[in-house]
């Protein structure tokens, strides 16, 4: 009776203890979030909305893992010179997409779901954003650097950034090795002004 007892208390408490465990990661999710919804509201331009985004975002997304990552294999035989840069393309890449999907002055709205821990050091955050009449499922995917919680990877409607460039990057490198994928990132920086 004793160990029923017990085991009963345990499954109401586990919950509990998960989420309190996701408090950290969900708390400096939703300050970013409010920051940069704050900025769209105020940016006058588009310029303007990427310079002053910039700086916020890249205090939650790890830029240099989310590269690592989309670059695949290809990673261990860039230079460390072709890795900054490639993190550097990336960088740009992300902001200018990220921001092109935004009006300055019209902000959307986020609603925040019950977070779930994937293994230790790792939650995944789901919300979803409803922008200019349009629901958008986002998961935000985070990693404990440290005892500082970073994005390292972003999936908005069931497609997951790394994921994503990884398999065009992947391509790119079976084509034509560390040059190709640089290439590549160059391009795709060059196509999002």
């Amino acid at each position: 009776m004793k160990n029923l007892l017990l085991s009963a208390l345990l499954i109401t408490l586990l919950p509990g203890f998960a989420r309190a465990s996701n408090e950290a990661p969900e708390n400096r999710l939703k300050a970013s979030v409010n920051e940069v919804v704050t900025i769209v509201k105020d940016a006058k331009d588009r310029g303007g909305l990427i310079a002053s985004v910039k700086p916020v975002i890249g205090k939650i997304l790890n830029f240099g893992i989310m590269t690592k990552r989309s670059i695949g294999p290809g990673w261990r035989q860039l230079s460390v010179a072709q890795q900054e840069e490639a993190t550097k393309l990336f960088t740009t890449l992300v902001l200018r997409t990220y921001t092109a999907k935004f009006t300055p002055g019209e902000c959307p709205s986020v609603e925040y779901k019950p977070s779930s821990s994937t293994a230790p050091g790792r939650v995944e955050i789901p919300t979803t954003s409803l922008y200019r009449g349009t629901r958008y499922d986002v998961v935000y995917r985070m990693e404990d650097q440290g005892g500082t919680w970073a994005i390292t990877d972003v999936v908005i409607e069931g497609v997951s950034l790394v994921a994503d460039y990884r398999s065009q990057f992947d391509a790119e490198f079976k084509r034509g090795g560390t040059n190709a994928v640089m290439q590549a990132l160059q391009r795709s920086v060059a196509q999002t002004k």
